[in-house]
């Protein structure tokens, strides 16, 4: 028998959706630990995990979100669930940063890789803008903008990992500025070990994070809201909550740039949202559906983006309070935004 959570209570909802944020926790602090491990024993580095692997892995259950809406013909939904995740996403970067004692997060966590991967990101986001300028253009209901993020995304990847074996250049390195560990060269078993551990936490954590959104559907509804705010913000936000649990983690933890790498990593991975919505969508190009809520989302996003990349390249060491002043910018932006939203007609 299937259960349908429109059918609950609020009140049933609610304790649910606490439940399931438990389970989250539990297992998000599992895969963030078990990541460092793999990051420090593979080479890999804290940044390049954090932007790859735990970025993808985080962000399993808002493109299951977004391609469910899609194809059920929720355009809107599908579209702002993926940008308004973008969003929240940058934003838990503030939070992470005030959850960061020893210095200003973007300061802390200054590496090739993670400039490179917000740069990168900015570049996804600019496609989806470009896409809107022509949104009607499409080739079996599919725009050639989709088929053009995806493969930036694996080109962009590409290069991410061959920067890192090959830098050409490094960020001056001060008293907060944090160092990774040199790791132990475990055995191939060992490491298979850890690997199949980090798997199947990811997959918990997935599993969960969908569930959640399979509740703020039901939640947002009860409210009446368009499915622009319920997108942008309730499935959003809860498909974001296991980004928010590793970031605060690998902070908590001593390794920023696994914090920083994963929120970047899930964003780029997140813009490729829209070009599987896009491909499942049958009834045309999915840019030619979306309302300006989403366009909105899209110019937030951005702007966010820039603002981050701007406080990586300025590494306030202390700000007020002591976190980054790009921190505050955020924040301000983010639930600026929110409340845009909800006061326009």
């Amino acid at each position: 028998m299937i259960v349908d959570p429109g059918s609950w209570s609020l009140a049933v909802v609610v304790t649910a959706f606490a439940g399931i944020t438990t389970i989250i926790g539990w297992f998000g602090i599992k895969m963030t630990k078990t990541a460092r491990d793999l990051a420090h024993n593979t080479g890999l580095g804290e940044a390049l995990m954090g932007a790859v692997f735990i970025g993808a892995s985080t962000s399993l259950s808002g493109i299951t979100t977004s391609v469910s809406a899609a194809a059920a013909g929720y355009a809107e939904l599908a579209v702002s669930n993926g940008l308004g995740g973008i969003a929240a996403q940058t934003v838990f970067l503030a939070l992470a940063d005030i959850a960061y004692k020893r210095a200003n997060l973007e300061h802390a966590a200054a590496s090739a890789e993670n400039l490179f991967m917000s740069a990168f990101l900015l570049t996804l986001l600019s496609i989806h803008a470009l896409a809107l300028s022509f949104p009607t253009i499409s080739f079996f209901a599919v725009h050639p903008a989709t088929v053009i993020v995806i493969f930036a995304y694996i080109f962009g990847v590409h290069l991410l990992a061959r920067m890192h074996h090959m830098p050409m250049w490094f960020p001056r390195k001060t008293a907060d500025t944090a160092s990774e560990p040199a790791g132990h060269r475990y055995r191939s078993r060992h490491l298979w070990r850890l690997w199949l551990q980090f798997i199947g936490y990811a997959a918990i954590v997935a599993l969960a994070g969908w569930g959640l959104a399979q509740l703020a559907i039901p939640l947002g509804d009860k409210t009446g809201l368009s499915h622009s705010i319920v997108g942008g913000v309730f499935t959003a936000v809860s498909t974001s909550v296991p980004e928010l649990v590793v970031a605060i983690t690998a902070v908590r933890m001593g390794a920023p740039n696994l914090a920083v790498g994963d929120i970047i990593g899930g964003n780029a991975f997140d813009t490729l949202f829209i070009a599987a919505s896009d491909l499942v969508y049958r009834e045309g190009s999915i840019y030619a559906a979306i309302s300006s809520a989403e366009q909105f989302w899209l110019a937030n996003s951005m702007l966010m983006t820039c603002v981050l990349i701007m406080g990586l390249i300025y590494r306030e060491r202390h700000g007020l309070g002591n976190i980054g002043l790009e921190s505050v910018i955020l924040l301000m932006l983010y639930f600026g935004g929110i409340a845009t939203l909800f006061v326009s007609p």
